[in-house]
């Protein structure tokens, strides 16, 4: 792995080799992926990554041997022969890898302890649906109706950018699509909030809303069946490892194919002359040349920290301004409580739970957003999270991110005595629902948005960026389809990543693809990508217990544990 290392790159001259020089700002998924698909195209790439770890947000980190996995809930493109799954084959991620599969999405469980599961099969959710409301037997089987629909199909849009589609290629998209436009188009215009306020049964009309664990308030009926539906046909997993583990895989086949990623790099500035980009400045003032530069990190800081707001529009300063501090617009900061367990810990049930409170117990959460939390059982999710005979649980809520902003900018002492708040109250809170885990808690260890702020450069410290289906979405898409990832009146620079593409990491992914795809447009270049010839991903079951998919996994050894750094965050114990 290369670490503040590399060949020179402040020689402007062009390169003896003939190989365009194109450097990455950001080495999180999406910079990591233009640097792949730009060394699969003949250019010489390099990465300046401002912290110690690959994967900006796709990150873990460690505590007395346990390690504590930050991201991936689900993982869209884990099963074979469709484009998500393509791009992350071409990116190495999911090589050797097991993947684990769950039977249900999300269960949600009310203060008097009712409970729904959401069974990613839907002939048993309808079932289990209508055994707690039969009054709502009708939206309970449209609901389930359409989710059959969705399992049939497979529609994952995520190879080419629409500006660089031949006419021949949209009309098929179209031709897929047209079998599908109804259900689409009906489940894209219903919002969940209005679905779910017609059931008669109090808590389906607040548990529909959880499906994704908490409420993004904004989201139709569509991402919810299309997820579920990836999840029922063993699409929507967990790989082995985790999020670490994925990034470190992708950071491998960048190395492999002869990138240079360096690190403790920040980008102070993008070196612009005559209106093109030609290179970049680091802290400390060191300079490096290229003939192309492309940004993956946060947007607001790219525009106008790097590029002081000189190449805007009205469409960017919107944006990228004004929808900043909109509410509803960007998806919710959230505070993490990683729980570190002496002993196993299997208890019969769900591997995710959302669990409605009190508005007495909402109060006692540091800047909740929501009288909700949420609690993982994570060693379900991978081997290797905790040590030998201990077990890890992850509880989170969305969080307002300016309150944690200002007490850490203001009151450091309250700053430390909220998280310790948080703390107190997972401890106490597990505690009620599992009786004698507390005397078993060997640490808890909280992080909130200003974490997540302080390490990936976030705006608001929002882990996803822009919300789906919300005022953002059509701007982000005019910056994809209108300016092909550029800003106006600058040449030789384009922008990746959420901040661009919106969120979720097969986006992230995918806008990689797009802007190397663009690049390789303006250089004259036809576009071309290889899958890895490493060994495929291999299903291991809901809970691990039994092959799925008809397949049966391989003799493998062990997946190595990857190593992680003990960050200096400070526990809140």
């Amino acid at each position: 792995m290369a670490r503040d290392s590399g060949p020179d790159w402040s020689d402007r001259a062009p390169r003896a080799n003939g190989r365009p020089r194109v450097i990455v700002i950001g080495g999180g998924v999406s910079g990591m992926a233009a640097g792949i698909y730009g060394q699969m195209n003949g250019m010489d790439t390099r990465i300046f990554e401002t912290h110690v770890l690959p994967g900006g947000c796709c990150t873990a980190w460690s505590r007395q041997g346990y390690i504590f996995d930050y991201c991936i809930e689900w993982l869209i493109g884990t099963g074979a022969g469709n484009d998500a799954n393509q791009i992350w084959r071409e990116l190495g991620a999911l090589d050797g890898k097991s993947v684990r599969d769950f039977d249900m999405f999300n269960k949600v469980t009310d203060e008097n302890g009712r409970s729904v599961i959401f069974y990613n099969d839907p002939d048993r959710l309808e079932r289990h649906l209508l055994e707690i409301s039969p009054a709502d037997r009708a939206l309970i089987r449209s609901f389930c109706a359409d989710l059959r629909r969705f399992i049939k199909i497979e529609m994952y849009p995520f190879l080419k950018p629409d500006p660089l589609k031949s006419v021949g290629e949209k009309l098929k998209t179209l031709w897929e699509i047209l079998p599908a436009f109804r259900l689409f188009w009906r489940n894209a215009a219903t919002p969940m909030h209005a679905f779910a306020d017609k059931f008669q049964d109090p808590l389906l009309r607040r548990a529909f809303r959880n499906i994704f664990y908490q409420d993004p308030e904004c989201f139709p009926l569509l991402p919810y069946l299309y997820n579920m539906a990836c999840a029922y046909n063993h699409n929507a997993g967990f790989p082995q490892g985790g999020s670490l583990g994925l990034s470190r895989s992708i950071e491998e086949r960048y190395n492999a194919l002869g990138g240079i990623m360096t690190y403790r790099a920040r980008v102070d500035r993008i070196l612009v002359e005559n209106g093109r980009a030609v290179g970049v400045e680091l802290k400390g003032g060191a300079r490096h040349y290229a003939d192309v530069v492309v940004s993956a990190a946060d947007g607001h800081t790219t525009i106008y920290g790097m590029l002081e707001g000189k190449y805007t529009n009205p469409t960017i300063d919107t944006l990228y301004d004004e929808m900043l501090n909109k509410p509803g617009i960007l998806f919710p900061a959230v505070v993490s409580a990683f729980v570190g367990l002496h002993g196993d810990f299997d208890p019969d049930d769900a591997h995710s739970t959302t669990y409605m409170l009190s508005e007495e117990e909402g109060a006692r959460l540091p800047g909740a957003l929501q009288n909700s939390i949420v609690v993982q059982l994570r060693s379900r999710y991978s081997d290797g999270f905790a040590p030998p005979g201990r077990s890890v649980i992850h509880c989170t809520y969305f969080s307002d991110f300016n309150y944690w902003r200002s007490l850490r900018s203001e009151d450091r002492k309250r700053y430390w005595a909220e998280k310790k708040q948080v703390a107190q109250f997972v401890r106490e809170f597990l505690e009620k629902r599992y009786p004698g885990i507390g005397e078993r808690i060997e640490l808890v260890d909280v992080g909130t948005p200003a974490t997540t702020k302080r390490y990936t450069g976030n705006s608001n410290g929002s882990i996803l960026a822009w919300k789906a289906f919300s005022d953002a979405e059509d701007l982000a898409n005019e910056l994809v389809n209108k300016g092909r990832m550029q800003l106006p009146g600058l040449s030789g620079f384009y922008m990746a990543g959420q901040w661009v593409g919106l969120g979720g990491l097969i986006r992230a992914a995918s806008s990689g693809r797009f802007v190397m795809q663009f690049i390789c447009k303006e250089l004259g270049r036809e576009f071309q990508a290889t899958q890895s010839v490493a060994a495929a991903p291999w299903h291991t079951g809901k809970l691990g217990h039994f092959p799925q998919l008809d397949k049966t996994p391989p003799e493998r050894p062990a997946p190595a544990r990857h190593s992680v750094p003990a960050l200096d965050q400070v526990s809140a114990v």
